[in-house]
């Protein structure tokens, strides 16, 4: 089974999440948004999947900084063109585990997963 996770290098999250595979010996590849980028076709497919509403990071700082215009009215066209533009919009981490995506570091569905 292929493991990625995806996000950025710093985020406090994504080091608890690095953290629990590595202590449970769960092999992945991980994915720097910072470094690599995203691709327009991997976020529609996540937003098919989980929403878009689920994948946008409303509460981080790079989404509270934007003009209240670029804020309102969102639609997943909008929300992917943000996260596009600004890949730390992206919810940390993303965890796809052979094509089944978790959004977030939860110890316990990570421990439901790997079980």
């Amino acid at each position: 089974m292929t493991v990625t996770i995806y996000g950025i290098k710093n985020c406090d999250t994504m080091k608890k999440a690095r953290a629990w595979l590595d202590k449970r010996g769960v092999a992945y590849d991980f994915h720097d948004y910072k470094t690599a980028g995203i691709e327009r076709g991997r976020l529609e497919g996540w937003t098919g999947k989980v929403g878009w509403e689920t994948l946008l990071n409303r509460a981080g700082t790079t989404f509270r900084k934007l003009p209240d215009k670029d804020k309102e009215g969102l639609t997943e066209k909008k929300a992917i063109a943000l996260m596009l533009d600004q890949p730390s919009m992206i919810k940390r981490p993303v965890l796809d585990v052979g094509g089944k995506l978790l959004v977030g570091f939860k110890p316990e569905q990570y421990a439901e997963t790997f079980r």
